[in-house]
């Protein structure tokens, strides 16, 4: 019976990440922050920072992992997503994002926020506001709001087929199109919208695409017939 708790007690220890250290002598572990009475207004300030940076970076680590396991566990990697807890949904909007800007082209000192907010806009076009936004050292709000005001300024109304642009794949063959869509919502309605959208990270037309794609796949996968056995 020892052995047997002993060997539980081991396997628990296993699976229990490790803790994270700090700044100072600040340590971080899955159910809280572990802080001193000492502690100065420095080294919180610090921390601060240094835990938003850690979970900024969980978006785009996420997103990666999501898409590699896409491609490399085509058959399975729905299942491991279940057995970690994650939401497949949260994880597709990351990886939506994530596939939007190689690597080399995400911006250190951006949040992922940021990077989402304009994930929906051409390559070039991505590239100016981010560094604007940079340069500027905007908030994710003064961007959305840059960016909408210079949408709606150029075209209020106007309906891009992509024609006349290059179209910008994700990397499984399929192409990126721009479209202008006017949805007429009651306000409540609207601020539960923008509400789910900040929640995943996305700016609002990222959220309404990945909504679209999604139903637009459950609704093929419905209509498919049945594969003969």
């Amino acid at each position: 019976m020892r052995e047997t708790k002993e060997n539980n007690g081991a396997a628990l220890r296993e699976r229990r990440p490790p803790a994270t250290q700090l700044t100072g002598p600040v340590t971080a572990r899955k159910t809280g922050l572990i802080i001193p009475q000492s502690l100065s207004l420095n080294a919180w300030e610090k921390i601060g920072r240094e835990l938003a940076a850690l979970c900024d970076s969980s978006a785009w680590w996420l997103a990666d992992w999501l898409i590699y396991g896409e491609t490399a566990y085509s058959g399975r990697y729905r299942e491991i997503i279940e057995q970690t807890g994650l939401s497949y949904q949260t994880l597709r909007n990351y990886a939506w994002v994530a596939r939007r800007f190689e690597q080399s082209r995400r911006r250190e000192n951006l949040s992922f926020a940021h990077h989402a907010e304009v994930a929906s806009l051409e390559p070039a076009e991505q590239d100016y506001w981010l560094r604007r936004a940079e340069e500027q050292k905007w908030s994710r709000n003064r961007l959305r709001t840059e960016v909408q005001t210079s949408l709606a300024e150029r075209s209020p109304c106007a309906l891009t087929d992509g024609s006349d642009q290059d179209a910008e794949g994700d990397g499984d063959g399929s192409a990126y199109q721009t479209v202008a869509v006017n949805l007429v919502l009651p306000p409540e309605a609207l601020q539960r919208c923008q509400r789910a959208a900040t929640a995943h990270g996305l700016s609002m037309d990222a959220w309404v695409a990945q909504v679209l794609q999604s139903a637009v796949s459950d609704f093929e996968n419905s209509a498919r017939p049945d594969s003969p056995t």
